[in-house]
């Protein structure tokens, strides 16, 4: 297998100031904070799969990919941003945002399930960085989330192979596999992204307010929704479907693309109104 890239790998000369979209700084100031705390993921997940160490040994790789996915955003914020210091809001935002790390079995009810509740957040991910790498002009960011992207694919078939191996003995059905998938897109809404959002944009500014989840969940999503194209719905579905069991080419995943799409929208144009 070919080694993992390194932030040296990245052309951070190219870093062209002009072409920083503000609000798409602020989407990856949130996610560089996300990204960087994968370490509680790792501890939570190895309490699931304590037993499988080829498991725990794949968690320990993307659980170091996913640091290093929040030190290249994060070096790429405080190139944009010179006032703009990443360790003390990390540090902010592990203080306020904890995973159930004392959890001994998964909370999704089996590790068939769990493995589908990941899946599902790497194809979140993997279209989420796709969004970013299409809208931004700067070239930088560019790269980084061209490679991030390609990294959130892998971890899917990472965490695929393992639900496959584990979902013969779970047995889940397709109600069940609905469920799990439909319960973890739900929450995208908890507090992670908000807190993250706030520690990393609000907390540490002259123009500070208390914590409000409402108002950084929306803040968020608006600068993160109008990236979105429909190749970058369309995809995610297709692969949360072939996770689930259903076919990804199907009638059916074919008009959820489009009614996603249209929700999402909808959704857009609301934020943007709700701002202006």
């Amino acid at each position: 297998m070919a080694a993992h890239w390194t932030l040296d790998d990245i052309a951070w000369d190219s870093f062209d100031p002009t072409r920083v979209d503000p609000d798409v700084l602020r989407a990856v100031k949130a996610a560089s904070m996300v990204e960087a705390n994968s370490a509680d993921y790792v501890s939570y997940l190895n309490n699931v799969f304590a037993d499988d160490p080829d498991m725990v040994a794949r968690i320990h790789v993307w659980g170091e990919e996913e640091r290093q996915h929040g030190d290249a955003l994060a070096r790429w914020a405080s190139l944009a941003d010179r006032s703009w210091h990443f360790a003390p809001r990390l540090a902010s935002f592990r203080a306020n945002y904890q995973l159930p790390l004392d959890a001994a079995e998964s909370v999704r009810g089996s590790r068939a399930g769990e493995l589908l509740a990941r899946c599902v957040v790497e194809c979140g991910t993997s279209s989420f960085y796709s969004a970013i790498r299409d809208a931004s002009d700067e070239p930088v960011l560019k790269e980084i989330c061209h490679r991030i992207a390609g990294d959130e694919f892998r971890h899917y078939k990472l965490f695929y192979e393992g639900l496959q191996h584990y979902e013969g003995r779970d047995r889940l059905g397709l109600m069940t596999k609905l469920r799990v998938a439909l319960g973890r897109v739900q929450e995208a809404d908890d507090d992670e992204l908000s807190v993250a959002y706030w520690c990393a944009n609000v907390e540490n500014t002259a123009d500070a307010v208390p914590y409000d989840r409402k108002a950084c969940a929306t803040a968020y999503e608006l600068r993160a929704t109008r990236l979105y194209r429909y190749g970058h719905v369309a995809r995610g579905l297709f692969m949360i479907a072939r996770a689930i069991g259903i076919n990804p080419q199907g009638r059916i995943v074919g008009l959820m693309s489009r009614g996603v799409w249209y929700m999402l929208q909808v959704r857009t144009r609301r934020l943007q109104r709700m701002a202006a």
